[in-house]
């Protein structure tokens, strides 16, 4: 099985104007992404999952200061030029963003825009990129496209919209999606239908699909294996299957049991100790050994 993403002890730093430099916001990751696979990364907020996507797709900010490879189909992403990053992004890794409103421009025809990425990597005619945007439209459940090509954003609904940015990155085939927080804002329902088509997108097309999210459940859905990842490190990767029946890392067994789902009303559930999401360099080395502290409980109405 051919590997279309290889993180190798990728390390991110954030300058600062204080005198004591912060913890790595990303400290020493190392992953591999199959062909073909959905592989999930979980984690709560601050856990380092979002900028490491950045991290793939070159969109850091200038004070970051990146250390270690990452290899999309084999070629070294980091310390790639701006224009040799536009060339890769949406022809062979795309991504989607966790709030699609953020990502549209408010102002331009749907259609227009996702035709413009088309057009951003092919050489092709205004009317052949129209003819493939109403195609990825409808192949993402937009009903009536040709009519919705030159509807605004606003005139769709969350999940609509999510639909759309989904059909951008989509756009030119590329083999890696990177899904940034997909389901966030949308209802439960919304939230279904938009992991089936990101399933069936895999199956049908073979995209590899990298779902970063806090949601365990979402997990669950959908992932074929699953990095978890608390305070910058990697804590374990595993199978979805073994993840949820046998974890191994301590933290991992504390963030499935903190899970509401399930548990009866009124139920005293664990919580993590805010202080495991601020920690010092010292205190993510006793994460990464498996040396935490006894979990808080909690009652769950």
């Amino acid at each position: 099985m051919s590997v279309v993403l290889s993180i190798t002890n990728i390390g991110i730093r954030f300058a600062t104007n204080d005198a004591t430099a912060p913890p790595p916001a990303v400290d020493g990751v190392t992953i591999q992404v199959n062909r073909g696979e959905i592989f999930g990364i979980v984690g709560e907020s601050g856990s380092g999952k979002s900028t490491l996507a950045n991290a793939v797709m070159g969109l850091l900010p200038a004070n970051a200061a990146v250390t270690g490879s990452i290899r999309v189909n084999g070629r070294e992403v980091v310390g790639l030029s701006e224009d040799e990053l536009r060339r890769i992004r949406g022809a062979e890794v795309s991504m989607i963003f966790q709030d699609a409103s953020a990502s549209l421009d408010p102002t331009w025809p749907v259609g227009d825009q996702i035709a413009e990425t088309v057009r951003a990597h092919r050489t092709i005619s205004r009317r052949d990129a129209k003819a493939r945007a109403i195609e990825l439209m409808t192949e993402v459940g937009i009903s009536d496209a040709a009519s919705r090509y030159g509807s605004v954003p606003h005139r769709f609904s969350g999940g609509m919209r999510q639909r759309i940015v989904i059909a951008a990155a989509l756009a030119n085939n590329p083999g890696l999606l990177i899904a940034d927080e997909p389901t966030t804002a949308l209802d439960v329902t919304i939230q279904a239908q938009v992991l089936q088509l990101i399933d069936r997108l895999r199956r049908e097309h073979g995209t590899t699909v990298v779902l970063i999210t806090h949601d365990l459940g979402v997990v669950s859905q959908v992932c074929d294996r699953v990095a978890v990842m608390h305070g910058g490190r990697l804590l374990e990767v595993a199978s979805t299957r073994d993840l949820f029946a046998r974890p191994s890392h301590p933290y991992t067994r504390a963030l499935l049991a903190a899970n509401p789902a399930g548990a009866p009303r009124r139920s005293r559930l664990p919580v993590i100790p805010a202080e495991w999401s601020v920690e010092s360099l010292q205190q993510s080395e006793r994460l990464r050994t498996g040396q935490l502290p006894p979990v808080e409980e909690a009652t769950h109405d």
